[in-house]
């Protein structure tokens, strides 16, 4: 049974870690995108193609579909996380430097640990993740301080990060309030189609069809954000998600920066400071005591959701 554990838990170790790599790298692939297509659009077609994929596979592999009642459910998270969670990071990320993003998305895990410290059923992380959690954002905030090329900050591209941070936390934790029937695969495939079909609605709405400027660079991008940072990075995070807290799951959002910076190193050659390796090593200690913290005890009948969960809902 420990054996059994232990493999279970090295699973959402590396699920949690494919969530850090490939959101870290997304970023760029995101600035990449805005400056051929519009916000809306941009973020649309990549959730929408990720969707079809998701969808496409679950037909021909015969996964079971969920019924209307968890449709609708499903399609409420992918709202919150694809239109007002990422749809609203993709709009700021026309006028907020990356590293100032990095620092309002790093909130998430509090946000997160908030919204679940109000709901009596769910699962909570103990003391020392919340130790871990104000240690890891303190780093993050250290970390964007005394980077160089922090740049302005625009208030209203701030406000629109915070709302996109809350609309994600919202569902993130929404998500785990019910169990749902059908595969793990239809479930993810649905969020994103729910997500896809309204953002890409908006932007020609908006008008933004008129805006598309087609080169290799924008469709490159979507592709990326598609396949790693949608049918891979977020099958990842649905994944933790049935397992862990919500807030213990945000902690991706802490390395995300690291990832950037480090990417930034060994692509486009940016030095890399001793201050920048010193809020590494914060960031990493506070991602470590949230992950290692016990949860508190949650009631039976909670336990008894969690267990469905593990084979295959949200």
């Amino acid at each position: 049974m420990d054996f059994m554990n232990d493999k279970d838990e090295r699973k959402n170790i590396l699920a949690f870690l494919c969530v850090c790599i490939v959101w870290g790298s997304t970023y760029l692939a995101i600035r990449i995108g805005v400056s051929a297509f519009p916000p809306a659009l941009f973020a649309g077609l990549r959730f929408l193609l990720a969707g079809l994929a998701m969808v496409i596979y679950a037909c021909l592999k015969g996964l079971k579909f969920p019924n209307k009642i968890d449709i609708r459910r499903l399609s409420i998270v992918g709202l919150f996380l694809l239109v007002g969670g990422n749809g609203l990071v993709v709009l700021a990320s026309q006028w907020v430097h990356s590293g100032i993003t990095s620092l309002i998305v790093a909130s998430m895990p509090i946000f997160m640990a908030l919204i679940e410290l109000c709901l009596p059923k769910s699962s909570r992380i103990a003391g020392k993740g919340w130790f871990g959690l104000i240690l890891g954002f303190s780093g993050v905030v250290l970390l964007v301080i005394t980077s160089s090329g922090t740049g302005a900050i625009n208030v209203s591209g701030a406000l629109i990060l915070i709302c996109a941070t809350l609309f994600w936390s919202i569902g993130s934790v929404y998500s785990k309030q019910f169990r749902s029937t059908g595969s793990i695969v239809t479930h993810i495939g649905i969020q994103m189609l729910a997500g896809g079909i309204v953002l890409t609605s908006i932007g020609i709405f908006l008008g933004e069809v008129s805006r598309v400027n087609l080169t290799l660079k924008g469709i490159g991008s979507i592709l990326y954000l598609a396949i790693f940072g949608s049918v891979l990075a977020y099958s990842c995070y649905i994944y933790i998600l049935m397992r862990w807290p919500a807030s213990k799951a945000g902690t991706y959002a802490y390395v995300n920066p690291l990832v950037a910076i480090f990417l930034g190193f060994i692509v486009l050659k940016e030095p890399i400071s001793l201050k920048i390796l010193i809020c590494t090593g914060v960031i990493l200690m506070g991602v470590f005591l949230v992950q290692t913290s016990k949860l508190k005890p949650v009631s039976e009948a909670v336990l008894q959701v969690d267990s469905v969960n593990t084979s295959g809902e949200v």
